[in-house]
């Protein structure tokens, strides 16, 4: 079977998804382009500043687009690519673009706050509380997951660990150009697109061979940094940036499948057990993760996108549409791993990003592209992807760490130091990821951050279920994937803590069994508050 017919069938899906779902549920949000957004009602010039609707789905995509929509899909293949390709097909259209949609709107309903507040307004402080414990132990995760797969692709394609270090720099030149010197946008995006491509040829020429170890300590000096620094020197630079190798990957990827049309070589399917991960159900769904829905959107969404939504009809496009852009790119991924044949995805699959780059790198040479400079451009691609996850991550988590300890009405000097001191507040959370990434547990890691995330995401649908219920609003569509995501997420964690005691990994154990009780707790909370509103 030729590989392009998965592409095709996955466009038909998703478009027809976004016409008719997407319409049906701006139809049931009350979706109306005549009402004022924040962006314009609370306009500060900073954060609250609108954007005209291609300009934000750019943004929003290039925070979102991490590595895991291509490792996931790209490890759940050993159970087939039949059940991997349903599930993004499904998932992407009915779990998680419904998902990212309503946070979005849910946000913007309550003036651009952040799914933590809206949790706080719909459904108590207590559930905020829990709700901040649970998004900062899944972002300590998502920090262990990246540094390690970048790490590792470090190790083994050298050549994208120097292009990477060579783009940070090209990211800080492109902030002091565009913020300290005022160049003009155009000009310092054209400067800062040939240094990106210099530095991608120079990382060629002069790579970079260290042991991972090596990189994983590097990376956490990084992102200590990175985290802890002004947006306008590092962050905004190498995203905006991001996004032209993001648009490029995405545009090489999708000629080289339809000029070579490789052949799908792994089975449909394999069996319901695969020894190093576990049973289909529900390993795949949470292996998969991003792929098909994730929680980290939430974050994203309600974080900064509400606050640059110009008007409630870009919502859709934004929020429903962005999440089906990056399940293309999962089943663009899921291909790069079925077009091998089992030996050959087997002597590979310790690293998924290896596969990738190789299947890119492979396709590409159909249009003239040398094997190594294709590989190396996918996989330094693919790193920026990570390295974007990992200071967002680590961020996030310095906010979410602040925001607990914060006194509501206490003056800055009387805040507790974990909540006025960015560098200490980061560095525990740096330091906790640092000792899960030397646990030597490794991409075990990875099944519960894809737990953790879909987790996320069925507790941002429970505060829009409780939302749209408060308000005596129609809910099923968020409320159906809500109970679905907890059932899986729940019932993967039991497994992982179960498994992970028989094996002796008692400190992933302990972290699969405090995000299932955290859950747990939150629910159970939602169910109380909403019980006691009806009897009010």
């Amino acid at each position: 079977m030729g590989s392009i017919w998965l592409i095709l069938i996955a466009v038909l899906v998703f478009f027809a998804g976004y016409v008719l779902y997407g319409g049906f549920l701006a139809c049931h949000l009350g979706i109306d382009r005549e009402r004022k957004t924040p962006a314009h009602t609370m306009n500060d010039g900073v954060d609250y500043v609108p954007a005209r609707a291609p300009v934000l789905l750019g943004h929003h995509f290039a925070s979102i687009a991490g590595a895991a929509p291509i490792i996931g899909p790209i490890v759940a293949v050993a159970f087939g690519w039949v059940p991997v390709m349903l599930w993004i097909l499904v998932g992407g259209v009915f779990m998680g673009a419904v998902h990212d949609f309503t946070s979005l709107v849910a946000s913007v309903r309550h003036n651009g706050q952040s799914i933590g507040e809206v949790i706080e307004e719909e459904i108590g402080k207590r559930g905020k509380t829990f709700f901040l414990i649970f998004s900062w132990s899944t972002l300590i995760l998502i920090v262990a997951v990246f540094i390690i797969v970048v790490g590792e692709t470090f190790e083994k394609i050298p050549a994208s660990a120097s292009a990477s270090v060579l783009f940070i720099f090209v990211a800080v030149l492109f902030g002091l150009l565009l913020y300290k010197f005022k160049l003009s946008l155009i000009w310092s995006t054209i400067i800062g697109v040939v240094l990106l491509a210099a530095a991608l040829y120079v990382g060629f020429i002069f790579p970079v061979q260290l042991p991972a170890l090596a990189w994983y300590i590097i990376l956490m000096v990084y992102i200590f940094i990175a985290s802890v620094a002004p947006v306008w020197i590092l962050l905004q630079p190498r995203d905006y940036l991001n996004s032209f190798i993001l648009y490029a990957l995405m545009a090489l990827g999708l000629a080289g499948i339809i000029i070579a049309n490789p052949e799908i070589q792994m089975p449909a399917f394999t069996s319901f057990k695969i020894e190093s991960l576990g049973y289909l159900f529900p390993i795949l769904f949470v292996t998969v993760a991003c792929g098909a829905i994730s929680g980290f959107h939430s974050l994203v969404a309600s974080g900064t996108t509400a606050k640059q939504l110009n008007n409630e009809k870009d919502a859709r496009i934004v929020g429903y549409g962005g999440m089906l852009i990056e399940s293309v790119l999962a089943v663009v991924a899921l291909i790069t791993a079925a077009m091998l044949v089992s030996a050959e995805y087997t002597s590979m699959k310790g690293n998924p990003i290896e596969i990738f780059s190789h299947g890119l790198g492979t396709m590409m040479t159909r249009f003239g592209i040398e094997y190594g400079a294709g590989k190396t451009f996918a996989s330094l691609a693919v790193s920026a992807f990570a390295l974007t996850s990992l200071d967002t991550a680590t961020r996030l988590a310095r906010f979410a760490m602040q925001e607990f300890f914060h006194k509501d009405g206490a003056p800055e000097e009387q805040q507790p130091l974990l909540s006025r001191n960015r560098y200490i507040a980061t560095l525990i959370g740096v330091i906790l990821a640092g000792a899960l990434v030397v646990s030597g547990q490794g991409l075990k890691i990875w099944p519960i951050f894809g737990s953790a995330n879909q987790l996320l995401a069925a507790l941002a649908l429970l505060s829009v279920t409780a939302w749209l219920s408060r308000h005596k609003k129609s809910n099923w569509f968020v409320k159906i994937p809500m109970i679905a995501m907890f059932i899986i997420t729940l019932s993967a964690l039991a497994i992982m803590v179960y498994q992970n005691i028989m094996n002796g990994g008692y400190v992933l154990a302990s972290v699969a069994a405090i995000l299932f009780l955290l859950a747990i707790f939150l629910a159970i909370e939602t169910r109380t508050r909403l019980r006691d509103a009806r009897g009010s």
